[in-house]
């Protein structure tokens, strides 16, 4: 029987087969691989990044986002995206940190009122926010320890301390003697509140307001239990009082009268001193009309009416404007805070800080880095590696007019976009505050 040999092409094509065949399954596993590892990543192109700190705006950036958090974040030249990944185009759009909202009194007395008034501040690329005094019960402790889709993170001063005000609001401490000043601290010490917060006001010589001594005890006793201490202030003296004794931050600037040399002075030398301004109302005709998504027909119409120039309140807002630019040129440190409970607050007052002298970019780092610094939240406050991706893309540019900050496209929490529509249709079927 004749044996037939291979040819020597034959042997050839067999070897070439035999040793394609690892390479093609080679090839197929660095595909899978490169798609195994864009997978779950979306990344964000195009976009001007405003990060929140002191650096420059990085023009058509992209940061990457995986399991809500941001793990690169550059110029795209610099950015690679991994094969597999979402990709979102931004360009034309700018993108800067969420707001931090050091300085409110939100609805915490039921879960759902609560969760509403953080589903409202998410809708205007808020990502936390801090009730400052007046939160009483559980809800407030137990909503701040829950991470909820699409809603503000929440932060809690428990109940704040003051003297006794008959006539007002009685969740407040009304302390008279360093034993009742020190045991409402060690109260809020034991609930392990986020702040302690003190009124030092005599609301127009209707009350009797905090002495040094009492306010000298809070401070001590906040400071030995590792609290700081937040203070509502109206005079310079009571000022000039509470920075000798230690204050940690002031939840107002001084409303009487200007700064003067000594008080600007006394604040630099507290390197951790923060100021939360607190602007009152400019006194100047605006147009309200961009909160209209949220805000119902006859309450926009009333809010339009008060929008009027008040020569009294540019008088007002003067005197506040002109200390805080003079404490923002000293170096003091500037977060933001708008007091009561207005969702969109942040968008106004951030418009006020300009209004005051601060640059556009200097009160977005206020509202963004320097914020959440303030509230101890380490993960906001910047588009940067590392960080929780919340975030607001905008239609136009704030470093060119800050209320920019208003055109928002959309606001992303998480790195999950917070649904703005449903939001709004929900409110809308419920009838909208």
């Amino acid at each position: 029987m004749r044996i037939v040999r291979p040819t020597r092409r034959f042997r050839m094509l067999a070897a070439l087969l035999c040793a394609g065949l690892p390479l093609a399954a080679a090839c197929g596993g660095a595909d899978d691989n490169q798609a195994a590892e864009g997978a779950g990543v979306t990344a964000f192109e195009g976009a001007r990044l405003i990060v929140g700190d002191e650096s420059a705006p990085i023009e058509n950036a992209t940061f990457l986002v995986r399991d809500g958090q941001i793990v690169q974040a550059g110029a795209s030249a610099d950015v690679e995206v991994p094969a597999g990944a979402t990709r979102v185009d931004l360009s034309g759009k700018t993108v800067m940190p969420a707001i931090i909202d050091t300085h409110t009194h939100l609805r915490s007395q039921a879960r759902e009122t609560l969760i509403e008034d953080l589903q409202r501040r998410a809708y205007y690329g808020v990502a936390a926010a801090m009730s400052l005094g007046q939160d009483v019960g559980d809800v407030p402790y137990q909503v701040r320890g829950e991470v909820l889709p699409g809603t503000a993170r929440f932060r809690t001063a428990g109940r704040g301390i003051t003297r006794p005000e008959p006539g007002r609001g009685e969740v407040p401490y009304w302390v008279s003697t360093d034993a009742e000043a020190r045991g409402a601290v060690r109260d809020l010490a034991a609930l392990n509140v986020d702040i302690v917060k003190i009124w030092v006001d005599d609301r127009d010589d209707m009350y009797d307001k905090l002495t040094p001594e009492l306010y000298g005890a809070i401070i001590d006793e906040a400071h030995m239990h590792g609290l700081r201490v937040t203070a509502h202030i109206f005079e310079m003296t009571d000022a000039v009082g509470l920075l000798r004794a230690g204050v940690d931050a002031f939840a107002h600037g001084v409303r009487d009268r200007d700064i003067d040399d000594e008080f600007v002075t006394l604040a630099q030398e507290r390197p951790d001193l923060v100021l939360v301004p607190n602007l009152p109302n400019r006194g100047v005709a605006v147009d309200v009309s961009w909160v209209a998504d949220t805000v119902p027909a006859d309450d926009l119409a009333m809010l339009q009416a008060a929008a009027i120039d008040r020569p009294d309140a540019q008088e007002a807002f003067g005197i506040q404007a002109r200390n805080l630019a003079k404490l923002n040129a000293a170096g003091v440190r500037i977060a933001l805070g708008t007091d009561g409970n207005t969702p969109y607050g942040p968008h106004v007052e951030m418009e006020d800080m300009v209004a005051a002298g601060m640059s556009p970019h200097d009160v977005i780092v206020a509202s963004t880095r320097n914020s959440a610094d303030f509230m101890r939240l380490a993960d906001l406050g910047t588009v940067e590696a590392g960080k929780s991706a919340d975030f607001i893309v905008l239609d136009a540019n704030p470093l060119d007019d800050i209320t920019n900050t208003r055109r928002i496209s959309a606001v992303y929490m998480r790195g999950a976009a917070v649904d703005r529509q449903g939001l709004r249709a929900g409110w809308a079927a419920g009838g909208a505050e």
